[in-house]
This record gives C-alpha cells, structure tokens and sequence, in this order.
C-alpha cells in the first residue's frame, strides 16, 4: 500500500486471518515494554538511583543539579515527575501527527527505541552519575508513555467492536507474564550475585539493561506485523501542527462530551489504581514492618494473577458488559483498600492475600478501560485520543499520590493514607455508572457491539 491510497481506519478493511495476525503482533508490544514498568521502575531504579544520588550529596545530603539544592532521596520522584510533565507534552503532539499522516507505526518505533536505548543505558549508571541516571529515567518513561499511546490507538484498527474487550485483555496478559519472567529471572542475578561472579551493584546495572535489550527485541515483532492505514488528505486531522494541533485536539474533544465524561471517569479511578501500585510497598514496608524480599515476592505474586485476572475479567465482559465488569472491579478495589487498613503488622502471608486481590482486578480494569475506550474514539482520531487516554493513564496521576501524602502528614499514619484513597474508588464509580456507553458509542459513530 502506497502513501496515497486511502483505505478505511477499521478493522474490516482487511481479512480476518490477517487481522488475526496484526492482532498476534500487536500483544508483543506489551510483551516488550512492560519489563520497562516492572524490573526497572517498580523494582530496582528507585533504590539504586537514590544511592547514586546519596554517593554524589554533600555532608548535609543534598546534590546540587544546575545549583538547585536538592535532597539526594528525592532525585527519583522529582525525575518522574518531570518524565511526566515531558510525556504530557510531547503525546497529544505525536498522536496528531500520526492521524494526520496515516503511519502510527515509525512514531511507534521512534519512541520504542528511543526508550529501549535509555534503559539499556542504565548498564553505564554507577558511582555518583546520578544526573545520567535521572537524565535516562526522564527519557525512558516519556518514551514508554509515547509508544503506549500510539500502541493502544491500533485497537479499534484490529479488532471489530465484539472483539476488542478480549483482545485488549490478551494484550494486558502478554505484559504481565512479560513482567513476571524477566523479574524472576532479574531476581536469580541479583540474589545470587556472588555465585555469578558480579557484585550487587553490578547486578542491578545488568537487569536495568537486560530490560531495554529486551524492550528492544521484541518490538520487532509488532513492527513486522502491523500494517500503516492512510488516511484521506484534507480531514480533520491535518489541521495545525505543533501546538496548534494539541489545541485541535482538545476544541475536537469537546463535541464529544460523552467520551470526556467517561476520560474524566477513568481520571478518577485509575488514578486510584496506580497510587495503591505505587504506594504498596512504602506501605508494607513503613507500616507493616515487612522485609525487602516479602515485597518483591509479592509484586511477583500480582504479575502473575493479573495474567490470569485480564484474562478472566474479558471473559466476564463478554457476558456482562465491559462497563459493568468495570464497575464490579471498582467495587473490590474499595474492599481491597478496607482490608489493608485492618491489615495486621509483620504479617506476610495477608499481605500476600492482599497482592492476590490486587492481581486478579488489576489488569482486568486496566484491559477493559482501554477496550471501553476504544469504542468511543471517532474513526481517524484514534491516535489523537489515545494520547488524551494515556495523558489520564500517566500524565494526570498526581492527585492520588498528593492526598496519600497528606493524610500522612496530617495524621502521621500510613493506615489513614491508604484508606484515604477510598474516594477515588467511590467517585470514579459513580461518574462511570453514570455514563450512557451505549449513546457514547453512537455519538462517536462507530457500531454499537452486542454488550457493552
């Protein structure tokens, strides 16, 4: 297919056995990238980084980037957030020019590469290069927020409606067995440094690594399998550029008030989600007293049940409705957050009952809130939106982490900050209960799937 041909964005442009292809590669993109979140931004960056940061401070523990005073044990969080505030700008950017042009996949494989080739760099973090490590983790999370965004508008170019809660579900499993293998493998290095030969530092140098290699490699996969659709010149999505095309987009998103309600939605809730994630460990660690291998055990333990949990939860969809089985999800959510604040001190085996419930809804709700979405996007714009999506996945995420702070610092209790979290669970509930999906779909003019 040539630049020039204009060929209809959905899913019925081509055959089912070739959708059925582009659909096997599209899972390995999860498959390559979400080693990325697990061994190097849940597990292992956090504490090294902070290290590195530590050998460089000065007598009173403070480095001094660009002659800001700033505390060694900060480094990671400030990085993140500018990582952030990085990937909200350059998203809604990226997305619009690739509606505009009809060729997701070489922005895709920009920003896989771009990221991979970071965390690969991260084998050279060592001694007191805290500002390279701080550089590679800004450039790394931007890029893997970037890919995902492009990554996650192909759903409704793959899948037909009917189909797309347990496509988008495959894809989330594929990231999560992903996660679980090379963390297992990480952990052997790292806790058996000493037989391998290599000391500890140089054992976490490896694993961050080992992620980008791997982030790397198999992107090949979905780079071979996708397929570019053009687009007809002259639309919508060839106005402005720049920034002006970041102002388009979000002009566009307000005739499409109802897919805003159901963003503003899974704003609330999933910021709900991703504080608990990365909270947890301060949490188990800090209030109930649990040790470093218990921690990582159990971030093993929710890697695995999400697998089985996305999985199964898009098979509940199908009977129920992907917002229903939402809605369901958010309810236990609101258990799980009641369970840890009676949760027992030096008591791992309810901490890992706790891991087990937060696995088995995590990639569920996460897999069918991007299937949910994907029905609401007008056809053409998926790129644009998915950046909109993505910027409430990964951009907006502060509020949760700013009330858990707060209510630690007001009351000095991590049981109050955990249970705090409580109303990003309720609110988010109600906002989506209150969403009409189905008159969503139509106003978006894509076809109603038989439940939904």
């Amino acid at each position: 297919m040539n630049a020039g041909t204009t060929e209809s964005a959905g899913p019925s442009s081509g055959s089912s056995a070739e959708r059925r292809r582009e659909q096997r590669g599209w899972y390995f993109y999860d498959f390559a990238c979400s080693v990325y979140s697990t061994s190097v931004l849940t597990v292992f960056l956090g504490s090294y980084l902070t290290s590195v940061a530590k050998a460089a401070a000065d007598a009173e523990g403070y480095v001094h980037p660009l002659g800001i005073p700033v505390r060694a044990g900060s480094v990671f969080p400030y990085a993140v957030s500018v990582s952030v505030v990085l990937a909200v700008l350059v998203m809604p950017l990226a997305g619009a020019a690739a509606d505009r042009r009809g060729r997701k996949k070489p922005f895709l494989a920009a920003a896989a590469y771009v990221g991979a080739a970071a965390t690969t760099g991260m084998f050279f973090l060592e001694g007191e290069r805290y500002l390279l490590g701080a550089f590679l983790l800004i450039v790394a999370n931007a890029s893997v927020a970037v890919s995902m965004a492009l990554y996650n508008a192909y759903l409704p170019q793959i899948a037909e409606p009917d189909e797309r809660d347990a496509v988008s579900s495959r894809g989330w499993a594929f990231g999560y067995t992903s996660g679980a293998l090379v963390l297992v493998l990480n952990l052997v290095l790292y806790s058996g440094h000493d037989s391998f030969g290599v000391s500890e530092g140089t054992a976490v140098r490896i694993c961050l690594a080992s992620a980008g290699l791997w982030w790397g490699a198999w992107t090949l996969v979905p780079l071979r399998r996708l397929r570019d659709r053009a687009v007809a010149p002259g639309g919508e999505g060839a106005v402005g550029a720049g920034w002006r095309q970041l102002v388009a987009t979000l002009r566009d998103m307000r005739r499409h008030p109802l897919t805003l309600s159901f963003l503003l939605a899974y704003l609330v809730y999933n910021d709900g989600v991703q504080t608990v994630i990365s909270q947890a460990s301060v949490y188990g660690s800090e209030e109930l007293g649990l040790s470093q291998s218990t921690l990582i055990t159990a971030v093993l333990l929710v890697q695995v049940l999400a697998v089985a949990g996305a999985l199964g939860m898009g098979r509940l969809a199908r009977s129920y409705g992907a917002k229903r089985t939402i809605l369901g999800s958010l309810a236990v959510w609101t258990v799980i957050l009641v369970a840890g604040y009676f949760l027992p001190s030096g008591a791992p085996v309810w901490f890992f009952v706790l891991a087990a419930a937060i696995g088995t809804v995590l990639g569920g709700s996460q897999a069918l809130s991007r299937s949910l979405f994907s029905h609401l996007v007008p056809r053409g714009k998926e790129a644009e939106y998915f950046s909109a999506y993505e910027m409430s996945d990964r951009g907006l995420s502060w509020l949760g982490p700013l009330v858990f702070g707060l209510a630690f610092q007001l009351t000095g209790s991590y049981r109050d900050a955990i249970i705090s979290l409580v109303v990003f669970f309720v609110v988010g509930f109600v906002l989506l209960a209150r969403v009409p999906v189905r008159r969503a779909v139509e106003a978006a003019g894509n076809p109603v799937p038989a439940r939904i």
